[in-house]
């Protein structure tokens, strides 16, 4: 069994980052810190990203992850709202990949399957599921439970790849 490495998911956007810490050894995994990066809607996007830069920061220098799972691209209609949520993914890689980590990307479709067993299901769902698979005492923000989901999703996958397969390195 391999030892328990620490994990930070994220789950990223310009206003609303979920942001969590777990501790897992591909079979137990213990929710160590989450939450979410809020930037007001009065700020303007330089604003937002630079903040993201710096809370991410924060939390790779206290939490010590020693990897980072972060939410996949998806297929977005509007093209201004696919633009902002490239900016703010790329300052999360950047970030991430500054600090040395390595990185691992899980589509939204994944996570959920890995979480709740159905690849359509809805952000309560998954909050639930996540609430019940860590013994958490309350139902965690909707942000902060996608940043847990996607972080056990690759706990999941170092059982059955040993951080190879499927998942993609950024």
């Amino acid at each position: 069994m391999p030892p328990p490495l620490r994990i930070l998911g994220i789950d990223t956007s310009l206003r609303s980052t979920g942001v969590a810490v777990i501790q897992s050894d591909g079979i137990r995994h213990q929710a160590v810190t989450y939450g979410r990066i809020h930037a007001p809607a009065s700020w303007p996007r330089s604003q937002c990203l630079v903040q993201l830069q710096a809370q991410i920061s924060e939390v790779i220098t206290k939490e010590k992850p020693d990897t980072v799972a972060i939410e996949g691209i998806f297929f977005c209609k509007n093209v201004k709202t696919a633009f902002i949520l490239g900016e703010a993914r790329g300052t999360v890689i950047c970030t991430c990949a500054a600090a040395g980590l390595p990185l691992y990307e899980y589509a939204p479709r994944k996570v959920k399957q890995g979480v709740v067993g159905r690849g359509a299901a809805d952000k309560s769902q998954v909050a639930m599921m996540i609430k019940k698979l860590f013994g958490l005492s309350q139902v965690p923000q909707n942000d902060a439970a996608d940043a847990l989901a996607i972080a056990y999703c690759h706990a999941t996958q170092l059982r059955t790849s040993s951080q190879t397969g499927e998942q993609k390195t950024l």
